[in-house]
């Protein structure tokens, strides 16, 4: 079976999040841009977890049911922790098999940490600590390291994270198989490092809100569950696990190395040149997401390994539109012409990659065309300013 699936997104209860991220918006928001599957996020927040428990109806192995869609019950776990001679923080997607051994890591990171202020828990937790903590309880759950190179909170981060999988984990490093590659790299990218050759990698949108799902989703051909469908990430098998969706890395805001304040913005080479600090105010920049993985390369730009799963890059449907009508995504034209098209066609994803440019209203049609066989510019994003695209 065919389907999509995000598997990193938040609830309500999480900062900064909309509140409209609740069961029905985000099953409704699914539905709209075709995606099958989407983690629960936050399952650690009481009020959330209540809410999952009340709600969903068990369905599939490891899924369960709301609305017509999917769900894959999960968490993200901020870790801020002392290890060797650095502060570390990084993020980490725990994933659960059912809703009942969610409420075992629950209880077991309740008596380490404060669960209840945030969606997102801030844990003083060592990563292969949780990892103890995780699998001890089941190895049927799975952790994956989230947005893994943003400069900060996560694994390979400029600012506070680790140069491998081994060294964050340590005697659980073998039970991580997949890493989320986060919205300023994509795969090509990582296929630099020899050392995530036998990893996994995962695209998710990340979403704070229901019209972000899907900014990156995976596409798989395998059985509809938990296992199997962790089973076709872990195995790498191309005719199971099909491909991901990325935004066009240049598009995250992590992406070159710079100052948004000083409005500096600087390609890696630009960094090494200037001594990595900033002409404005003399102060070190963000070394961003393409610099890092530089460091780590130990491949040239352009290899590609054996076992690779392919990847497509793509724009949201609404930006596209807002492109061509010279519009704000969020104007009354782009909106009416959005819903318009999910009402001829399905949803946004059938449309973004299986409609026939031909079949779409010409300009529309063209600027799809044109994405998909990625003829677009774009200003790279930096230090927290996304990107911008033009197509």
């Amino acid at each position: 079976m065919k389907y999509l699936a995000d598997l990193h997104i938040h609830s309500k209860y999480s900062r900064a999040t909309s509140k409209d991220m609740d069961l029905d918006g985000i099953s409704r928001w699914a539905k709209i841009k075709g995606i099958d599957v989407v983690a629960t996020g936050d399952f650690t927040f009481p009020a959330w977890f209540e809410e999952l428990n009340k709600k969903l109806k068990p369905a599939e192995d490891g899924f369960y049911e709301y609305n017509g869609v999917r769900f894959v019950v999960n968490v993200e776990i901020s870790s801020i922790y002392k290890k060797g001679d650095k502060t570390r923080k990084i993020h980490n997607l725990v994933f659960a098999p059912s809703l009942e051994i969610a409420g075992k890591i629950r209880n077991a990171l309740d008596k380490i940490g404060n669960i209840k202020s945030d969606g997102r828990p801030i844990l003083k937790l060592d990563a292969e600590k949780l990892a103890e903590i995780v699998f001890t309880i089941s190895e049927e759950c799975v952790i994956v390291p989230a947005h893994a190179w943003t400069p900060w909170f996560s694994i390979f981060g400029s600012k506070s994270g680790f140069d491998s999988i081994s060294e964050a984990f340590g005697k659980y490093a073998d039970k991580i198989f997949a890493i989320e590659t986060g919205l300023s790299s994509d795969p090509a990218m990582n296929w630099r490092l020899s050392q995530l050759d036998k990893i996994a990698l995962i695209s998710c949108s990340d979403a704070h809100s229901p019209q972000k799902l899907g900014r990156e989703v995976c596409v798989f051909d395998t059985g509809f569950s938990y296992k199997a469908m962790f089973e076709a990430i872990r195995t790498k098998d191309k005719s199971k696990f099909l491909y991901t969706v990325e935004f066009f890395p240049e598009e995250g805001k992590y992406h070159y190395d710079g100052h948004r304040k000083c409005e500096i913005c600087w390609h890696p080479r630009e960094t090494k040149k200037n001594g990595g600090v900033c002409l404005v105010c003399g102060k070190r920049v963000t070394v961003g997401v393409m610099s890092r993985v530089d460091d780590l390369a130990d491949r040239e730009e352009g290899t590609v390994p054996e076992n690779a799963v392919p990847f497509k890059s793509m724009v949201p449907l609404q930006e596209i539109i807002a492109e061509v009508m010279k519009k704000g995504v969020n104007t009354k034209g782009v909106q009416e012409t959005y819903f318009k098209l999910i009402g001829q066609f399905g949803s946004e994803f059938k449309i973004l990659l299986d409609v026939p440019a031909a079949d779409l209203p010409q300009d529309i049609g063209a600027a799809i065309k044109k994405v998909r066989t990625g003829k677009v510019k774009i200003e790279p994003g930096y230090d927290g300013e996304f990107g911008v695209v033009g197509i």
